[in-house]
């Protein structure tokens, strides 16, 4: 089996009931699909994609407080049978983050545009923390 083979990746709405544990008979299936890849030695995926959308469905759907949401987020894909595809992972290791500026998206985007090219512009102040951000004059 490929590296890529032993790899699912996981939607939104699956990490969600994992999560959340609701509605319980989808969380309950989510388990099982976990025990079920775990058993078969493959590991489930996340994408920033699918760890921003998250975060954003925990915090303003959810009312999930920021600093909680992102814990949960990242415990979750600390946890051996979960890869973080991208830097999301990495993102979420910084202390404070619930109160930091650039947020976690922002974090996000410029960790992407970082992976791709050679900086970014921007015209948000607290970006220009970041390194190659380049703010307009």
């Amino acid at each position: 089996m490929s590296r890529a083979d032993a790899r699912v990746g996981l939607d939104t709405s699956f990490v969600l009931r994992l999560l959340l544990g609701e509605p319980v008979a989808q969380a309950r299936q989510a388990v099982a699909q976990l025990n079920t890849m775990r058993g078969a030695n493959q590991r489930g995926a996340v994408s920033d994609l699918v760890a921003g959308e998250t975060y954003f469905a925990l915090h303003h759907h959810y009312e999930v407080p920021k600093q909680l949401a992102l814990e949960k987020i990242r415990q979750f894909l600390e946890s051996p049978e979960i890869i973080a595809l991208g830097e999301s992972l990495n993102i979420l290791q910084q202390s404070n983050l619930g109160r930091a500026k650039p947020d976690f998206f922002d974090r996000m985007i410029h960790a992407e545009y970082l992976r791709h090219t050679s900086a970014m512009v921007s015209f948000e102040k607290a970006a220009a923390k970041l390194p190659g951000v380049r703010i307009p004059k």
